[in-house]
């Protein structure tokens, strides 16, 4: 295979792969519709196709959903355990506004077609 069709397979490749990042980037949106469901999916994703962005600057974004997932998921566990308090309903606040932050953050930079800088 010549140089010209090695570069076009990896260019759609890495194509294809910034599609599958905005559609993790969705599954974190959609769970505040859906609860929790579209976070599992997401990092479902993002574990099946680690290997796939080793090494590209998707890797970045692949890293940055899967510890948003697990901070959203630690946050609303942290919330039920102490809604009956009073201060559940601080840490949800705090967490649903760092998920949107986080999701914000990377959704920009995967637009600009830049890895996420932290």
């Amino acid at each position: 295979m010549d140089e010209s069709m090695t570069n076009q397979t990896e260019t759609e490749k890495l194509q294809s792969l910034t599609r599958l990042t905005r559609i993790v980037y969705l599954c974190h949106v959609l769970s505040f519709i859906f609860a929790g469901l579209p976070l599992l999916i997401a990092v479902a994703i993002n574990f099946m196709r680690l290997d796939d962005v080793q090494g590209t600057w998707l890797q970045s974004h692949f890293d940055w959903q899967v510890r948003t997932v697990w901070m959203a998921l630690a946050g609303f566990a942290l919330s039920g355990l102490t809604f009956h308090t009073g201060g559940g309903i601080f840490i949800l606040f705090i967490t649903v506004g760092l998920m949107i932050y986080r999701i914000a953050l990377g959704w920009n930079a995967l637009k600009a077609g830049q890895p996420i800088r932290e």
